[in-house]
């Protein structure tokens, strides 16, 4: 039963960073990053690196698995647990059929011998009483001693002995038991057992909607549990990644990477005032924000690569990081497009007031998959600019105007098509123009609601961005609310020490309680 990671949700975390984010840029100012982070009990203090058993590193597999997986259940509201069926034409799906209908053939044979051979019988009602068992919450202590007491594997093979046992009976116990159990979305398929005849077929169908069952559980159980997760997540995952730490001690190593770019970006960015002021280049990285630091860093992670290993303390976040990576692409294709068609044919739809929604509900659906290898996005702009000359064309002639003559389509599919080229003036703007949107809203105090100014150009997509940015924000929040200190342990010594960035030592990365 494969773990089902949809996230259609668009509120899903901002609800939660409503009601645990509340980070300001006083958490990441210099006094508290040049604290004595041993007298925090929040502050992860620095030790030595050390060698790792197997052991070692399988409890922090098992520490980041669980981590991931309260994280999921905590932000996704749609988390799941889906039943999913192999392909039947794939390897393990042909493997599986093949062993299963082995097993159930056996069992056939066994029981239609003279006299029948019920030992695999028996096991199997023995596995089934234990599934049913696990169904029971405490206290269900009848129902307990029935099913324990109906399913008596020593009494039952003693009636095999005396060739006296009753399967169809045993199996009808266990149907009606499933039954009481069974969420109501089940009595369908209970009424389907009910109507099996053949018993080894019957079994078979048992163990499935069983399974069924197991899942249903396993998903109330994650909703019961998502309030409580979303009450102490800060508190839980911050914990269990110190137990990740103390068991491997390289775990924060690609995130002090992913800090020290972020350092050096602002360092370049700062090298024409640093040229031209004696003694600023000693000076330059204690003059730069931590906070600032972060904030760019969070922005690179929607340009990040993700064939690249994205940092630890961000790995429960990343598809929906490449996720919005992917709508922040589509809606900079979108702007470009709106921008190059207003340009260029502004007069002819100017009195079209739907004209912007009508370009989104063309380019959307082309644009999607944009993250995929096979995706050709040269394709999809030739096709975006051939349905928006389509579209300007219908909407003149509805007018009674002259449409677009045949230069004047081809310079505007030709610019559209354009947008691909590395360094486009258009497409460089729009990009600078979301980025400013970006670093503004995340210079916001977090229990800010409101959001910054759109910048010019972006109109046409200001409710989706303002979405996105919502989204992103509550992610940022939500993790600097929980990995703060290990941040604040990294830029201490990255910004505050004499040891350059590039010179510092793989320990700075190492924090334990």
């Amino acid at each position: 039963m494969p773990l089902s990671d949809e996230h259609n949700s668009d509120s899903e975390s901002s609800r939660l960073s409503e009601s645990t984010a509340a980070s300001s840029d006083s958490e990441y100012s210099r006094q508290s990053f040049n604290s004595d982070s041993s007298s925090k009990p929040s502050s992860p203090a620095s030790s030595p690196p050390k060698m790792i058993t197997f052991d070692e590193l399988m409890a922090a597999a098992r520490n980041l698995t669980n981590l991931t997986l309260a994280h999921e259940i905590a932000v996704n509201a749609n988390f799941c647990i889906k039943h999913e069926d192999l392909p039947q034409n794939s390897f393990a799906g042909t493997v599986k059929q093949i062993v299963h209908k082995a097993f159930w053939d056996h069992l056939e044979s066994e029981l239609n011998e003279d006299p029948p051979e019920y030992e695999h019988a028996i096991k199997l009602f023995e596995e089934i009483r234990e599934i049913l068992l696990s169904f029971l919450t405490p206290g269900a202590n009848r129902i307990q001693n029935q099913i324990c007491e109906v399913l008596d594997t020593d009494l039952i093979r003693q009636q095999a002995e005396h060739n006296a046992v009753d399967i169809h009976g045993l199996a009808n116990y266990v149907i009606n038991t499933m039954g009481k159990l069974c969420a109501p979305i089940r009595d369908n398929d209970i009424k389907q057992l009910k109507a099996t005849d053949n018993i080894v077929e019957l079994l078979r169908q048992i163990f499935r909607v069983l399974d069924l069952m197991k899942m249903d559980m396993a998903n109330y159980t994650i909703q019961n549990l998502r309030p409580y997760l979303q009450r102490n997540l800060v508190d839980y995952e911050r914990t269990k990644f110190q137990e990740i730490l103390e068991e491997t001690p390289s775990a924060l190593d690609l995130t002090t990477e992913w800090i020290k770019d972020s350092i050096q970006d602002e360092l370049s960015s700062t090298s024409d005032e640093s040229s031209s002021s004696p003694g600023a280049d000693s000076s330059s990285k204690q003059t730069i924000s931590p906070t600032l630091v972060l904030n760019n860093g969070y922005l690179k992670l929607l340009q990040w690569n993700y064939h690249k290993t994205i940092p630890e303390t961000l790995i429960t976040d990343e598809a929906r990081l490449q996720e919005l990576r992917e709508k922040l692409k589509q809606l900079q294709i979108i702007a470009c497009v709106w921008l190059i068609t207003n340009n260029m044919v502004g007069a002819a739809i100017v009195d079209v007031p739907d004209f912007a929604e009508q370009l989104k509900r063309i380019s959307l659906p082309l644009l999607e998959g944009m993250n995929k290898k096979t995706f050709d996005l040269k394709e999809a702009l030739n096709a975006i600019g051939v349905q928006i000359c389509s579209k300007v064309n219908r909407s003149l002639t509805e007018r009674g105007l002259p449409t677009l003559d045949e230069e004047m389509q081809s310079n505007l599919m030709g610019q559209i098509a354009h947008i691909i080229e590395e360094n486009n003036p258009v497409c460089s703007l729009i990009d600078k123009r979301i980025q400013f949107f970006l670093r503004s809203l995340l210079s916001l105090p977090s229990f800010q609601k409101s959001m910054p100014t759109m910048p010019g150009g972006l109109s046409v997509i200001q409710t989706e961005m303002e979405l996105v940015g919502s989204q992103y924000a509550s992610i940022v929040n939500f993790n600097k609310q929980v990995y703060g200190p290990f941040y604040a342990n990294i830029l201490r010594k990255l910004l505050f020490r004499e040891t350059p960035v590039g010179k510092a030592e793989t320990g700075t990365a190492t924090t334990t309680s």
